[in-house]
């Protein structure tokens, strides 16, 4: 079965995206330099990260606000699998090119059900910093992937800022430089 996967780009001081979030700037202010190592083209391992991390995936998590502040962006699924949107409204699925949306408004525990029944032997990521903070509050996340960018930001959305107290034990399992981004993989110890 797969795992339950945070994945995010992040600045040096923690943001993964910029200041004044809008509809038109999704990523905020300065936010859209967080995903460089996607865009440029130029690494090779850069390239090969983001074949490997697409390659595995059969199912997203997504927060409501990055529902709605991304699918104008996307068109579609943010990846070509079935997507399950936390949300507290009630809605029928939106079906897209790719896979569908699904809104799952009765817990995070029946949207990583749901979404490991859909992805199969496949991983889960998980999209937008509430999402992440639910799931690893709940301790439904296997691994947290970052992709730490060699610039701090200085303010706009914390990935870790809503965890609460309780210390979550990680392993460091692979780290990867190249010149544009540090690609880092945890396994969360002793959920």
């Amino acid at each position: 079965m797969g795992k339950v996967i945070a994945s995010f780009t992040m600045s040096l001081d923690g943001f993964i995206a910029g200041p004044n979030i809008s509809p038109e700037d999704a990523m905020g202010e300065g936010g859209e330099r967080l995903h460089d190592w996607l865009f440029d083209g130029s690494s090779e391992i850069d390239r090969d990260m983001a074949r490997e991390m697409s390659a595995n995936i059969g199912a997203v998590i997504l927060g409501k606000r990055t529902f709605d502040l991304g699918l104008p962006h996307w068109e579609d699924t943010p990846f070509p699998a079935p997507s399950f949107v936390l949300t507290h409204e009630k809605r029928e699925p939106l079906k897209m090119k790719s896979a569908a949306f699904t809104f799952i408004n009765n817990g995070v525990e029946s949207s990583v059900q749901q979404a490991k029944a859909a992805a199969g032997e496949k991983d889960i990521i998980v999209m937008g910093a509430n999402a992440a903070q639910q799931l690893l509050r709940a301790k439904l996340v296997d691994e947290i992937v970052l992709q730490l960018a060699p610039v701090l930001l200085g303010r706009g959305t914390r990935l870790f800022d809503e965890m609460g107290n309780e210390t979550i034990e990680l392993k460091n399992t692979r780290t990867i430089q190249s010149p544009l981004v540090t690609h880092l993989r945890y396994q969360i110890l002793a959920k």
